[in-house]
């Protein structure tokens, strides 16, 4: 059941809080956009001064040329602060989306394996991706637009007044209108863009989701219909997102319209003062000078507003995507864990406890209120231990795995491994399918220990039997695997994994099935593997139906009915 998405608030309060800490790249980028914005103003009196002298006063060039060299430094400088402005702006963002995708990746260590596997690879890879990418228009031109549009309009206002009071007072009515429009625009806009990126998170993970089970769609015949969902999912996406262009057009077009008519408005009031069909006010005292620095700076003061328009579009993006975002972690209730088959951040290893145990005190796992999957389970292994977990399928062998890995939180009682909460240190973890990352042998070795040397990935790879396999490869350990282990059989991929703990030297290592789905060669191999750990004094705990690994144990655990008893 997934959770509501927050309400606008919330979602305000967080790029709030994303602004807080790269406040001085905002500031920059408005101090150069405040010093180009006066640079205009600078650059159009010039021009202004140019023309007067030049139609009325009929000024020689001699006389012009300062004014045409100061006319282009202004355009230099104005060039300059634009420039300044947009690397300011471009730092800030990469800073906030930096820190937004810290959050993400904090929060998937918290969710775990189990809970991120329930969700869509697709839906997952969006949110880091496009949702944060979302966010750069919001702070590299949005938020600070929305400053400099009250910035450098009231520096030209206050200027217009200098000249020509009357004139001001047309600006200072006609200003308001252009957030007043654009505010009404943009309820309709946000609503759209929440629904976009509803739509394409959920596009992005049945794609997905289908390319991946592309085997299984055409072993039973159901290609078309997954075809045929796709494009009735992609044409209910582009009928969204004409949606938001609409609007989109339609804020330009309004703003657009306002502006060019307080601008005309502006244009008839200097040129019947020029020609003296207005003698109210300031009128008569026009020159083609101030009427002509009025006329050019009017367009000047609507296109901070009008630039800001066209940025809201970026706002409302920012919202849907933060949105999105906010769902999810309110979505996954966070769990203590360390995967370090996935993450290799610094975090205390297990022979730096006081404790050298695993201790469970009166341990529940209960997902339903009427089914308890672990009833009070209190249980104690020592250093070196090599527990064997078996049972019936779905008695909670994995589900015990997985509590004492961390990735599942117990509804009560008390779990230490080695004297700390689970998953708060460094653990050796195989699963039923192994992890593997696009690169080299030595790059999925190296996940878990970024310094291991070539002389220990080697060591390593054959110690899980991998050594005639790596000698038959012209390049080694840099020999090439995919995700899906593309280049080795299961049992070899099930192997290169298991050889990452090896590299790591843990002292604590869960095992999920290790022999499961292999053949006979590469059983052998993985009990092979397995003694020399439990040789080397580490404790083993593993789940399994296989009676060579039972034999391997020191102890057997029968885990049934909710209950752990020795066998």
């Amino acid at each position: 059941m997934t959770t509501p998405a927050p309400d606008q608030r919330a979602v305000r309060r967080w790029l709030s809080g994303l602004t807080s800490g790269n406040r001085r790249w905002i500031r920059g980028t408005v101090a150069a956009g405040t010093l180009a914005g006066a640079a205009t103003i600078i650059q159009m009196v010039f021009l202004a001064r140019i023309i007067h002298l030049g139609v009325i006063e009929k000024a020689p060039a001699s006389m012009l040329a300062p004014l045409f060299a100061g006319l282009v430094l202004v355009i230099i400088f104005r060039a300059a602060a634009q420039g300044v402005q947009t690397h300011l702006a471009a730092r800030c963002s990469e800073q906030v989306r930096r820190t937004a995708r810290r959050q993400i990746h904090q929060h998937w260590r918290k969710s775990g394996p189990l809970e991120l596997g329930q969700t869509s690879a697709g839906s997952l890879a969006r949110e880091w991706i496009d949702h944060v990418d979302a966010l750069h228009g919001y702070f590299a031109r949005f938020l600070p637009q929305m400053m400099l549009s009250l910035i450098v309009p009231l520096i030209i206002l206050v200027f217009v007044f200098y000249l020509d009071w009357l004139a001001g007072i047309f600006l200072l009515l006609s200003a308001p209108l252009i957030p007043f429009f654009m505010a009404l625009v943009g309820m309709g806009a946000e609503k759209l863009n929440q629904q976009h990126f509803n739509t394409i998170s959920r596009l992005s993970g049945q794609f997905l989701d289908k390319v991946r089970g592309l085997t299984t769609l055409q072993l039973f015949g159901q290609t078309d219909p997954a075809a045929e969902l796709i494009q009735q999912r992609s044409d209910h996406y582009r009928r969204i997102t004409l949606k938001t262009l609409r609007v989109a057009f339609l804020s330009s077009a309004v703003l657009e319209f306002f502006a060019s008519v307080a601008i005309a408005v502006i244009a008839i009031y200097i040129g019947f003062g020029l020609l003296g069909y207005i003698t109210y006010g300031p009128s008569s005292d026009l020159t083609l000078f101030s009427g002509l620095l009025i006329l050019l700076l009017a367009p000047e003061f609507f296109q901070p507003l009008r630039t800001l328009s066209q940025h809201y579009h970026d706002r409302a993006a920012a919202l849907g995507a933060g949105a999105e975002i906010l769902a999810r972690f309110a979505d996954d209730e966070p769990a203590s864990c360390v995967d370090e088959d996935i993450f290799d951040e610094p975090i205390t290893r297990a022979s730096d406890a006081n404790s050298e145990t695993v201790e469970l005190n009166a341990v529940t796992l209960a997902f339903r209120s009427d089914h308890r999957i672990l009833n009070e389970v209190s249980l104690t292994i020592g250093k070196g231990d090599v527990i064997a977990l078996t049972g019936p399928s779905g008695g909670g062998k994995s589900t015990l795995l997985h509590l004492l890995a961390g990735f599942l939180e117990p509804s009560s009682g008390d779990l230490h491994l080695s004297g700390k909460p689970a998953g708060s240190f460094a653990f050796g973890w195989l699963g039923q399918s192994g992890f593997l990352v696009h690169g080299t042998w030595a790059d999925n070795l190296r996940l878990t220990t970024p310094d291991a040397s070539d002389v220990a990935v080697e060591t390593a790879l054959r110690n899980v039997g991998l050594g005639p396999l790596l000698d038959s490869r012209e390049a080694g350990i840099f020999s090439k695997v995919s995700e899906d282990g593309q280049g080795l059989s299961g049992g070899q991929a099930r192997r290169l994994s298991l050889a990452r703990i090896f590299v790591a030297d843990y002292d604590l290592i869960l095992l999920d099935e290790p022999t499961a789905g292999l053949d006979s060669d590469s059983e052998i191999f993985v009990l092979e593997a397995l003694h020399k750990l439990a040789q080397a004094g580490k404790t083993l705990i593993f789940s399994t139906h296989h009676h060579a690994l039972l034999t391997l144990a020191n102890r057997i655990l029968l885990v049934s009915d909710g209950e752990v008893k020795n066998v």
